[in-house]
């Protein structure tokens, strides 16, 4: 059962497909010797120099958008316009900035 502030599977879409295109343009601008981040439908992927890679992933049955990185896994939600964790409650984009900047090894702060 889908959960969040979408009324349709089009409504998610739209809006993920927004945000994952602000985060590319936004992780664009890291020097790509530490960085290659690139999109395909749905999902946005990093790939470290270090060999390590994230993936952020829509997951359209549910209305939720799926983390998986550092051998761990997060499930967002869009509640009151705010993606959170569904979970815990943490916002993702405080979430991806510093797992990003962890790996990057300098700060980040990615906006919606």
């Amino acid at each position: 059962m889908p959960r969040g502030d979408f009324e349709s599977e089009s409504d998610f879409r739209s809006v993920v497909d927004a945000l994952l295109k602000e985060l590319l343009v936004q992780l664009d601008e890291c020097d790509p010797d530490l960085l290659d981040p690139a999109m395909t439908t749905g999902n946005l992927v990093l790939r470290f120099e270090s060999g390590a890679t994230f993936v952020l992933s829509q997951q359209a049955p549910t209305h939720e958008l799926w983390l998986s990185a550092n051998l761990r896994a997060w499930h967002f939600v869009h509640e009151g316009g705010v993606w959170v964790e569904r979970d815990t409650g943490e916002d993702m984009l405080a979430l991806l900035s510093r797992l990003i900047g962890e790996k990057l090894g300098q700060p980040l702060a990615l906006r919606a």
